[in-house]
Order: structure tokens, then sequence, then C-alpha cells
């Protein structure tokens, strides 16, 4: 540790202007880099794709490429060179003005790629048909969808649409996303099926049956023992004859957070009690025929194959007990819990990885039930599985921007601060600052913390007491900073604030700590030499991102060209966040009535950037989150106009055209060019708003945009 030559004794003599001798950079980690000139220019998008695990946890859809950019591989392994999709390109094309030939879309925003999606269920299927192959099984796999992962109608749509040639169904757990199943399904597979979850009361059971009458393939699966004399009931009263299946309750379970809905004591499900009563039941009427199915759910995220074998050679017997008590099972349907790795690490032993390949999944789970079939001579059930994680995660991501950094930046200490400072510490403030000189001197730097830590304390109090001034308390304030930097125990982490709400766009983070890859989706061919953290828009503390995949408490970015990019003032840096098509926009809220993003839908094509836009929507505007809150917002739009005419009647036209725009806009940052308040009072009284009725991508060729109804505020 270089000497440091700094605070002659104030309190006794003129101190010499503040100086240190040496500023040693910050302890190596795995989060720094050395930021010397020649390995900053060697650096490469090869190199960033380590630094941030791309090949892990990206594979076979992310990669960097030699731009450094983040590229789309729309069909996994299969996609050409040519096809892949640079992400940067996309973001400008949703983003820029529509004068420039954008969409004029504000972030934050949403990507989607059907392609990713089509190609995770194709590789699901492809994997069991493997397995079935390779094995011998003797008959076929078919999944369902679960819904609750993601509703948004186009994705549902695509996965029927996608799933259709190999049976794929869908999943429902509430009453309106049954509605939504039944729907969809008329336009799938007449054999996809229809898995009926969830509580269940009268209304939700008959339309389950309305299902079966509309010819879709719909099983009721029991998850209370009660829920069966509804469906007795319904049934005759509808003239319906129902397929039934019920989740029974694993003895086997994971540990992890997701485990907690397996096992005997899980949320849903029957224990082998309430099962014999249930196949006693329906005997008693005479509907044993009507129990087809077998449902269990080990919990989401399954670690291991090792644990997906046992709990699924755990199902396979209750199934095969059930043929043996004469129920006719045809189906048996291991739930969800098909992982996919946050963190490339290939663990089983996190929360956010998994150690197996969708081959090994598809393979583990068809040995288990083959081997404990043919053990009990039971014919091969058809084995359905409800992934959703794994199918729509991959084909959403989330990009945001980074408007601003802050840091503590310590102040420039004079003579003249540094003397009056000394000349109104206390006595026993006096002493710590002796000491501290004392400690510096002698090169004590564990000791030199110590007193600069009491000195500090000291300051504050006098401060609450009204015997320090601010200036003062901040010259101490950056005195300790300055030596802790020197010392090299001074944390550099700058925040970054990003233009997002977390609690609408990254739930899951904020309720369960869940971890997602969030990295710069350009500049990659440039070393990043700021370890940072992401500071949202909302007024809450939780607002903020401190933990990133590979246990890191900070996440290197680059420095921002210039501080204020949403003014111009230097170029825009993007950072997305991937992995997050499941749960996170079905969860995310409305906190500090931030809404969600803007969407575009794009599909590789055989254009110029290898995309096209087939669908862009703008975020929820200001007005459509305080509708969804019960308020009105033409009465309030009127409220306000009439205020203007009352206290500034010269300027309320203006007035009440930028208000109309306010309302219209989405809530998040924007440029100062774009306020229209500032534009409505820049004297120019001929200034209309007129809402866009028809939001589309004119300009560019080979981009299609949604039309969208939108209510606006017109003055004229």
């Amino acid at each position: 540790m270089p000497t440091l030559t700094c605070f002659a004794d104030a309190a006794d003599a003129p101190p010499p202007p503040y100086s240190v001798t040496t500023v040693p950079e910050p302890p190596p980690s795995n989060t720094s880099a050395d930021a010397s000139d020649d390995s900053a220019a060697a650096w490469s998008s090869a190199h960033s794709a380590l630094l941030y695990r791309v090949d892990g946890w990206g594979a076979p859809y992310f990669t960097v490429n030699a731009n450094g950019n983040v590229s789309v591989r729309p069909h996994g392994v299969n996609s050409l060179a040519h096809q892949e999709i640079d992400l940067l390109k996309v973001v400008k094309k949703a983003s820029d003005p529509k004068k420039s030939g954008g969409l004029g879309l504000q972030l934050p925003l949403v990507v989607r790629f059907p392609d990713v999606l089509k190609n995770r269920l194709e590789s699901l299927q492809a994997s069991f048909d493997v397995a079935i192959q390779s094995q011998g099984y003797e008959a076929h796999y078919q999944g369902v969808y679960p819904v609750k992962c993601n509703q948004d109608k186009l994705v549902v749509e695509d996965i029927v649409k996608f799933g259709s040639g190999f049976r794929f169904g869908l999943e429902a757990g509430s009453k309106p996303e049954l509605l939504l199943a039944m729907s969809c399904l008329c336009n799938g597979s007449p054999e996809a099926l229809l898995v009926c979850n969830g509580f269940k009361d009268m209304e939700y059971i008959s339309l389950a049956l309305v299902a079966r009458k509309l010819h879709l393939n719909t099983v009721i699966v029991l998850e209370q023992e009660e829920e069966l004399d509804v469906v007795i009931d319904a049934s005759r009263k509808l003239g319906v004859r129902p397929v039934v299946g019920f989740r029974a309750k694993l003895r086997t379970k994971h540990s992890g957070h997701f485990g907690s809905t397996s096992g005997e004591k899980g949320k849903f499900g029957l224990t082998t009690t309430q099962i014999l009563r249930v196949v006693k039941k329906l005997q008693q009427h005479e509907m044993l025929d009507c129990m087809q199915l077998l449902h269990f759910h080990i919990g989401s995220q399954i670690p291991s194959t090792s644990l997906l074998a046992d709990g699924v050679r755990e199902a396979a017997q209750i199934y095969c007990e059930l043929v043996r008590l004469g129920a006719c099972m045809k189906v048996i349907d291991i739930g969800g819990g098909l992982g996919i790795d946050y963190d490339g690490s290939k663990s089983q032993d996190s929360d956010i990885s998994v150690s197996y390949s969708l081959q090994e999944y598809a393979s583990a789970v068809v040995q288990a039930v083959r081997s404990v079939c043919n053990q009990k001579g039971v014919k091969h059930p058809v084995i359905c599985s409800e992934s959703g994680r794994a199918i729509v995660s991959h084909h959403s991501i989330l990009v945001f921007e980074a408007v601003s950094s802050s840091s503590h930046d310590s102040p420039r200490i004079s003579y003249l601060g540094l003397q009056h400072l000394v000349q109104n510490l206390s006595d026993e403030a006096l002493t710590d600052y002796k000491n501290l000189s004392t400690a510096v001197v002698r090169g004590e730097y564990d000791t030199c913390l110590l007193y600069a830590e009491q000195l500090k304390q000291r300051c504050v109090e006098q401060f609450k007491e009204g015997s320090l001034e601010m200036e003062q308390l901040a010259a101490v304030d950056g005195l300790c900073e300055l030596l802790s930097k020197s010392i090299g125990v001074s944390d550099p982490v700058q925040v970054y604030n990003v233009n997002l709400s977390i609690f609408t766009s990254i739930p899951d983070f904020w309720g369960i700590g869940q971890l997602f890859p969030i990295i710069p989706i350009h500049r990659l061919n440039e070393r990043p030499v700021v370890r940072g953290i992401l500071s949202d828009l909302t007024c809450d503390s939780d607002g903020k991102i401190d933990q990133f995949i590979g246990g890191e408490a900070c996440l290197l970015l680059h420095e921002l060209d210039g501080n204020d990019s949403l003014n111009g003032n230097g170029r825009a840096y993007y950072l997305g966040m991937f992995l997050g098509g499941a749960y996170e926009e079905a969860l995310g809220g409305v906190h500090n009535l931030f809404g969600g993003p803007s969407m575009v839908r794009v599909s590789q094509s055989d254009g110029p950037h290898s995309f096209s836009v087939t669908r862009a929507v703008p975020g929820p505007s200001c007005g459509d989150i305080l509708q969804v809150m019960q308020h009105e917002p033409k009465i309030m739009f009127e409220t306000l106009r009439h205020r203007a005419e009352e206290f500034d009647y010269s300027n309320s036209m203006s007035i009440a055209n930028g208000l109309a725009c306010s309302f219209d806009n989405m809530p998040y940052l924007s440029a100062a060019s774009s306020c229209s308040l500032t534009a409505a009072n820049s004297g120019n009284n001929s200034y209309y708003y007129l809402m866009d009725e028809n939001f589309t991508a004119a300009a560019a060729a080979d981009s299609v945009a949604s039309e969208e109804d939108q209510w606006s505020y017109c003055v004229a």
C-alpha cells in the first residue's frame, strides 16, 4: 500500500493542500477489468460474450455479433448466418421518429420473436419424439401450454397455430383463461387437449362441459375432492359425459423456492386416501370410465433429471394402480417443471439454473413411465406436459434505456475549506481529526478508517445541533471519501438510472428475487469499465436491481456518452433483459402509475436487415393507466381545461392541447423536445393536438403495424 501524504495538522499549523501521492485502482475481482489502453484496444465481442455468459444462458438463440450488438438467431441451431437479426437495428426501427422511417414507439419496449417461439415448440416435441422412438415407447407425446405464463393474444394464438401439427393444446387455471383457451383451440387440432386446472365452481365446470359439447378435447382435473360432486351434478344437468382427471399429491418434491407447491403439503391435489374415495364415488355413479388422466406437479424449475425421474416413477405407479382399480386411464400429465438456465451455469444447485437439456428431460420422463408400465404390464399412456416457462421465456426481450448515472463524487477540498472545518470542530471531533492525521502519516490504514468514521459521525451530530454548516459537513464527507478511495476500500459502484419500472416489467425480481440475464445490447466490442447497479423511475427504495446472475452485486457497464441522452446530450445506452417471456407481463402492476412497455413483433425475413416488424403497439398512455385505477381521464381533462380558461384565458387553448398530449403519452421519460406543454406555451396558438388514429409504419416498406383504438383529446 503506497504511503499517503495528506492531512497536515490544521489545528496547530496551516495545512498544505490536500493531496494523495497515489490513488490505487479498485481491488481486482471477477467483476472488474484492467482499464489499460492496450487491453481496451484488444477487447472484442467474444470477450463480452464470455463476460456476460451469453453462450451459456443465450444458446442457441442469442449471440454477440462482430459489430458488438446482440444478435437473435430466430431458428435456433438451424439459423443461417444471413438470418440473424441485429437487436439494435430492431430497437432503432421501433424507436426512431416516423419522419426518419421509424415507428415512433417510446421505450421501454418488449420485442417478441414468434420464430423463436415456434422453434421452442418444435424442439420440445422433437425431443420427446426422439426419446419415444429410441426407447420403443408405444404411445405418443402431446403437450399443453399453460396460458398463465403469458396470456397475450398473439402468443397463445401462435402456440395453437405452430403446435396444431402435433396436437399441442392449452391449459387453463381460471374462468377467463378457460374462455380464452376454448376460443383459441377452435382453430387448433381437434385432438389437442384442453386441460382444466385450478379451483372450480359450478360455472367453471359448466364451461368445461360446454367445451366438450363444442367438440373440444376437454379434461376436468380435480384439484379438490369436493369438485367431483359438482362435476357429476353439472354433467347430468347439461347432458354431457365428462372426461375427468385429478392432480395427485406426490411425496416427491424439490427443496428450492419453486418446490413449495409440491409434496404432501402442496397447495393442490388429492392424497392417496382421497384418490381412493374419488374412485369409489365414480364407481357408485357408473362413471369410472370417465377417469382418464393423472396429473401431478413436482414444482417449477426442476433442477435435475434424477429428481424428475423419481417423481415420474411415483406418479406412474399411481397410474398403474388406477388401471388396476378399473379406471379407463389414457394420459399421464407430468405438469410443469421443465426449467431453463437463467445464468448459464448448468447447475442443479440453483433456483435459476438446471443441469439438463431438453433431450435429457424428455428421455428421463419416457424412461421412467416406460419402466414402471412395463413392470406392471400396463399399456403405455399418452405423455402430456404443461411446459410454459420453457416455451415462452426465450421469445421475448425487454429493452430499456439508461438515461443517466450517478455516483458519490468527492468534492475538491481547499486549504480554506479544510481550515474552516477544523476551526469549528468540537473537542471530541478535533481529537479524532488529530488522531486521523497521525494515522495517515504512519500508514496505519485500518486506524485511519476507524478515526475517519468517528470524525464523520461527530460532525453529523454537530450538524444536527446546528453548530456545523452544510459546507463543513460536505467537506468532512469529501475528506472521508477521498481517504477511502486512496486506501482502496471505497465502493466505486455507480447507479445507472433506467427508464423503467421494475414493479411493472420485472416484478419477479422484486417479489421473489428471481434473476434474469441483463446486459447491454450494443457496444459489446468495447470494454465495460463501470461497475453499476440499476435504479428505476419509481419513488420506491425497492425499485432497483442490485443482484445479477453469477452471484454478482453489480453489473459491468460502459460509461455513458453524455449523462442526459433524453435531451440529446450523448448517445442512447440500451440494456436488455432476456428470458423474461413467462409471467413478467401478467404479474406486472401499475406502481406509481407506470404502465406496461411498448411492443413490437418481429419475424425473420429475406429483407436487407433480415427482419420485418409485423405488429407494433404503443405502451399504455397516462390516460389508459388512470382508467385502470377507476379515474375518468376525459372528465379530468375537462376539469383542467375549464381551470385554464378561468385563470389563464389567453393561453387556455394551448394549455388544453398540451394537457391532451400528456394524457395520451406514455408515463415514461421522454425527450424535452417532445414535451407538449412547453410547445403549448411557446406562443403558437395555432398548435392543435390530434392523436394518429392509425398507428402504422407506412414509412417503412418492410414493416406492418397494427391499428389501435385510442380515444384522444382534440381542442378545436
